[in-house]
């Protein structure tokens, strides 16, 4: 194994550090921070790579009539 495992001595003293640094009342805001970007990060990822930019048919016809309008009023 790579590394030391941790044990719970060490997670709580890692707990009273970070609770020092950052104080009790910005820690559920950096946690709602973080819950969001992996929220974020895992939709991104499983969105396709490709945006479709190929119009929709209810628009093509729409298009279609407007111009056939304007032909047969001129």
């Amino acid at each position: 194994m790579l590394g030391f495992p941790l044990g719970t001595q060490e997670l709580i003293i890692i707990f009273l550090i970070i609770m020092v640094l950052f104080g009790a009342s910005r820690l559920p805001e950096i946690g709602s921070g973080i819950g969001k970007a992996i929220k974020n990060f895992k939709k991104a990822t499983s969105e396709p790579d490709e945006i479709d930019v190929t119009p929709n048919k209810t628009a093509e016809k729409k298009e279609e009539e407007k111009t056939e309008d304007k032909q047969n009023s001129a």
